[in-house]
């Protein structure tokens, strides 16, 4: 086969998608290309695996070091596990493409990116997805699509903000919104979003500008699969026949009916569960005493009606839903659960809080700590720290289940980075908050939006903490609901697990009262319209509004200072050129000062210095050391020295390492002294007010002076 390429202009860049080369022996495979970045996607399709019941495609995204010509780090010098950028990449590429094959398809299908190549500017986990959905498209297997995918920023200009398509990741420092969007020829099918506050029509004015995109990555994809698609081909697939289907809705719907709706999880789960097992054993037993062809058989006819069962409930939950206005826990269309939230729930965290919406709950802890607890990120993008993470865990007993414990999958890191993303809008800059910040969100109930839960649980616990975080942040889902005919539709506020698992969709918004910060819309359904995102983000707004009054009726504004069991930490700028004087011969001096005050120092190259401690008093201590060791002692700052020497006519004070001043004695104390040594002695520490830098650089200092400001300060903490 020849190489067939197709290419147009997206963004101001070249995108190209080409087949026919590489990978030959794949159902099928492509190489797209945008400026130097270049990803191979493969589909392989392969028959069903006996007893499989669901369709068991498999996303995998994996970025090869080699592309942007580094080494992989560590010891072992090959890629190893994907990493939290690959994981997030594979559920962005799956979740759209998904939904767009056939009820009861279940053939193997396995679609394997590698990045080829990076130029460090082109992300390539969008570029990814278009290769994915090309490949795909390509492919035998009937998926209805292509899709399109495309990333919107909103960069700042003198012009004011302007919307740009595929981002560089230069252009991404000067944008306030991170939106990744998918799309067919019928719609939007997924989005993800990060923002700082942007507001409701900012965010749809993203989507309307990334659909127009959208559809030249279609018409691209659709050029290509002219020239070289293969014909499709269903296949057999896993679905009840019509008798089966209409006994089981003869002899389970009205008990079905009834059970949908009791409003406990755990109650209708149990009815259901025993009207399923009650319908398959009267009507569709196992013949055990028969041959192995009938026992064959009814093995199939009995798997058949367990499909019509789950069938039959997704009907019945919609239909009471879409004409009878009753969701399964008696709430109506928008009508949020329950709330009830508590903060400073664990004694020795820096903070702390437990949400509650209805039957799913989190409690969520905050640990403020240093630098030297930044996580480091290395992937094809230069190495780079992030100040806060969000971690999620899911244990199995949160829905009532003994499940194998093991770590975290993707749902647990997608659900975690949505969280992250959400937070990330409210938090202070490093200058304003130098700390860094970790939160973990334990899911220990569980019944729809864990997610939204930890935005809230980690929103309350970071203002525990005393994190200065800009608003208060909340987060809600949107379901939706149609009839058999798509024609009536219903958007439900504060999904439940159900009818997450019945509806057509996931539509989760975060944000304060001023804008959205996260986004992450799940969907089954086709596509949606820009009125119809236009309608969920209203109603989500309302929602969102509700729970942040909620928040702050149990805590108002973040805390007026940290917990005492955090690490003091206090930051400083020095001149470049002193670092190599503070960190000394072989790190003496820093270490030094470390031991000497008990605190930790951390120096970055812009002049930047960060030191922490366990104790307020010792870090500040620390702090003025380093200022007189970096900086030009300046007329009216008060220090801590030791003293390093006496004479009859004063002491010598050692500012820091090399820098020395003199106290006369008649600046020692009120009043007369007679002899140095009845007020200080060689080795004390002595707080001292420098008075004087004569032109030869000598040092006058006072410790009567410094005495005299911290007493005045004293007076007016005390009211006089």
């Amino acid at each position: 086969m020849e190489l067939i390429k197709v290419e147009r202009e997206i963004g101001g860049r070249m995108l190209s998608i080409e087949t026919g080369v590489v990978a030959k022996l794949a159902t099928s495979a492509v190489i797209a290309r945008y400026g130097e970045s270049a990803v191979l996607a493969t589909c392989m399709r392969a028959g069903p695996r006996p007893g499989l019941d669901f369709f068991p495609m498999q996303v995998d995204y994996r970025e090869k070091t080699s592309a942007a010509g580094k080494f992989p780090g560590g010891f072992r010098k090959r890629e190893g596990p994907p990493n939290e950028k690959e994981v997030l990449t594979m559920r962005m590429i799956d979740r759209p493409i998904r939904p767009l094959f056939p009820d009861g398809f279940i053939d193997e299908v396995q679609i394997q990116c590698w990045v080829m190549s990076h130029d460090g500017e082109n992300d390539t986990d969008v570029l990814a997805s278009c290769a994915a959905s090309a490949a795909l498209a390509l492919s035998n297997a009937p998926f209805e699509g292509p899709i399109g995918t495309v990333r919107v920023g909103r960069i700042h200009t003198d012009d004011g903000p302007q919307y740009a398509v595929n981002p560089t990741t230069t252009q991404m420092e000067y944008s306030d919104l991170d939106m990744v969007v998918s799309g067919h020829c019928d719609g939007i099918n997924m989005i993800e979003v990060g923002a700082a506050e942007v507001d409701e029509a900012g965010v749809l004015g993203a989507i309307e500008f990334g659909q127009k995109h959208i559809n030249e990555v279609l018409a691209l994809i659709n050029d290509l699969t002219a020239k070289a698609g293969q014909e499709k081909k269903q296949g057999d697939l896993n679905i009840p026949s019509d008798e089966i289907a209409a006994k089981v809705r003869e002899v389970a719907e009205k008990d079905l009916t009834e059970a949908r709706q009791i409003p406990g999880k755990a109650e209708r789960n149990d009815r259901v569960g025993e009207l399923r097992e009650a319908v398959l054993d009267q009507h569709f037993p196992l013949k055990e005493d028969g041959t192995y062809g009938e026992y064959q058989e009814s093995a199939k006819n009995r798997s058949m009606a367990k499909e019509a069962f789950r069938t039959l409930e997704k009907k019945i939950t919609r239909k009471l839903i879409v004409q009878s206005g009753k969701r399964a826990d008696g709430r109506s269309a928008k009508e949020i659960r329950k709330i009830t939230s508590e903060v400073g729930v664990f004694a020795r965290t820096h903070g702390s809080a437990m949400f509650q919406r209805g039957e799913t709950q989190s409690l969520v802890s905050c640990t403020l700590g240093t630098s030297k607890d930044e996580q480091i990120i290395d992937g094809l993008l230069p190495e780079y720290s992030k100040k806060f993470v969000l971690h999620y865990n899911f244990p199995p007993f949160s829905v009532g289940e003994a499940g194998r414990i093991m770590g975290p999958g993707r749902r647990e890191v997608g659900h975690g980075a949505l969280a992250e993303r959400s937070l990330l809008g409210i938090l202070p800059t490093p200058d304003e908050f130098p700390y860094t910040v970790r939160l973990v969100s334990d899911i220990t109930e569980s019944n729809g939006s864990s997610s939204m839960a930890s935005v809230c649980g980690g929103c309350l616990a970071l203002m525990d903490a005393g994190v200065p975080i800009k608003a208060t942040c909340a987060g809600i889902s949107v379901g939706r609901f149609t009839d058999d005919n798509d024609e009536n539709e219903v958007f439900v506020t504060d999904i439940i697990g159900e009818e997450d698992f019945f509806g057509d969709m996931d539509f989760k918004v975060s944000g304060t009262r001023e804008g959205i910060t996260g986004i992450q819309l799940d969907l089954k359904a086709r596509g949606l319209s820009l009125a119809q995102i236009e309608t969920i983000f209203e109603q989500a707004r309302v929602g969102r509004l509700e729970i942040i009054d909620t928040m702050e009726q149990t805590i108002p504004e973040p805390r007026e200072s940290i917990s005492m069991h955090a690490p003091r930490l206090l930051t400083l700028k020095i001149n470049t050129e002193k670092i190599g004087k503070l960190i000394g011969p072989g790190g003496k001096t820093i270490r030094a000062l470390q031991d000497k005050f008990g605190v930790n120092i951390d120096v970055e190259d812009d002049g930047t210095v960060m030191v922490s401690g366990p104790n307020g008093e010792s870090v500040e201590m620390a702090k003025s050391e380093v200022e007189a060791l970096a900086e030009e002692i300046k007329v009216g700052t008060i220090y801590t020295g030791k003293v390093v020497s006496t004479k009859d006519f004063g002491a010598f004070v050692e500012l820091a390492p090399g820098t020395d001043g003199m106290c006369h004695i008649s600046e020692l104390a009120d009043g007369y002294v007679e002899k140095v040594s009845d007020v200080v002695k060689i080795g004390d520490l002595v707080k001292v007010k420098v008075i004087l830098v004569d032109e030869q650089g000598r040092i006058k200092l006072s410790r009567k002076a410094a005495m005299a400001e911290e007493e005045s300060e004293e007076t007016a903490k005390t009211g006089g």
